[in-house]
């Protein structure tokens, strides 16, 4: 059985290593099924390093978080005018984000029939063009603040390009700086100040506001232009269940896409594109250089690979729905061994079981 195991100790690491970058408290991003590690499990994880406040971006992970939580923040990363999500926000004490002024009606007039005050913190638009008020657009933004059912405890902006733009970063944040200080002049204090997230935090200097939104760099996985001393986490696991050996010109898989060259022994993983291998997360931005990437993996047929033992063995044949043949020629490979894939946690199926193990 497949599962996908999470070094907890060089977690624990990687959670330090950010809080000490970061300097100022840390809003743990847990969106995504806690970015492929297991929602439950990432959130206690960080819960442990002291961090108070959780962010999501579906409503339907706020009572999951509630069951685990104490007196935790949780802040839903999206701004939003169905009234049936503003209401499961409201009535769960969350954290709203605002982002138009039709949604701080929908959430102002939800909140009043459940009769209780909601939480928000308003949104700003600085470049991103999802959610959030354009700077052009200020005298609505402060309208907010003076509906009678919502509470304004923060206001931030995302950045668009901190995975490789500095400058235009730097950009962003100067625009959302003085949008922050136009509606401080209007309404007064807006409490909490945000804006970086974990590619503006390993890339750029000086962007950490009163607290920055993290998720990504914890599991080491984020793009950056220098080493960031983050540990590189997680791996798909399960048994060897079969060893078999065929002869050369053998076609092994579905449209028998290989065939053997000489006898070759062959291993059975129980892992395929289920379980998420095979699969592929692209990249956020397309560039030339990316481009020749993708050319160039294909005129080489890059194949993939199986760690067995250790030791790394190529995989043959079309990757199944559940199951992967790997060429172990020439070893002592046997069923129940060990065999892993390092793939992005966020390509392993949600049903998949997350092992947090101290190696």
């Amino acid at each position: 059985m497949s599962r996908y195991v999470i070094d907890k100790a060089k977690l624990d690491e990687n959670i330090e290593l950010v809080k000490q970058k970061a300097g100022v408290p840390v809003i743990g991003v847990v969106k995504g099924n806690g970015y492929g590690f297991g929602i439950k499990e990432f959130t206690l994880a960080l819960k442990e390093h002291g961090i108070k406040t959780f962010a999501v971006t579906e409503v339907t992970d706020i009572p999951i978080l509630k069951e685990i939580l104490d007196d935790e923040d949780i802040l839903v990363m999206r701004s939003t005018c169905l009234p049936e999500e503003a209401k499961i926000i409201a009535k769960n004490g969350a954290i709203a984000t605002i982002g138009s002024l039709a949604a701080a009606e929908v959430m102002d007039r939800v909140s009043g029939e459940l009769g209780v005050t909601t939480r928000c913190h308003l949104k700003i638009d600085t470049g991103m063009a999802r959610y959030g008020f354009m700077p052009s657009e200020v005298e609505q933004a402060i309208s907010c603040y003076f509906l009678p059912h919502l509470q304004f405890t923060g206001i931030y902006t995302h950045f668009s390009s901190a995975f490789r733009n500095a400058e235009l970063t730097k950009i962003q944040l100067t625009l959302f700086r003085d949008t922050v200080e136009q509606i401080k002049k209007a309404v007064g204090e807006v409490g909490t100040v945000h804006a970086a997230n974990s590619p503006a935090l390993l890339n750029v200097e000086d962007v950490c506001l009163d607290t920055v939104r993290i998720g990504s760099a914890f599991t080491g996985r984020v793009i950056t232009r220098n080493k960031s001393g983050l540990n590189r986490l997680g791996s798909l696991e399960a048994e060897v269940v079969e060893v078999k050996t065929v002869p050369a010109g053998y076609s092994i898989g579905y449209n028998g896409t290989y065939t053997t060259k000489r006898e070759t022994k062959i291993a059975i993983v129980p892992i395929g594109h289920y379980d998420g291998f095979g699969l592929t997360k692209e990249k956020e931005q397309y560039d030339l250089h990316y481009v020749l990437s993708i050319i160039k993996k294909l005129l080489q047929k890059k194949q993939m690979y199986v760690r067995i033992n250790g030791e790394l063995h190529y995989v043959i044949g079309g990757i199944g729905l559940s199951h992967t043949a790997v060429d172990v020629t020439g070893t002592d490979i046997k069923p129940g061994d060990l065999a892993s894939v390092d793939i992005s946690p966020l390509m392993v199926n949600p049903r998949i079981e997350r092992v947090y193990r101290y190696e």
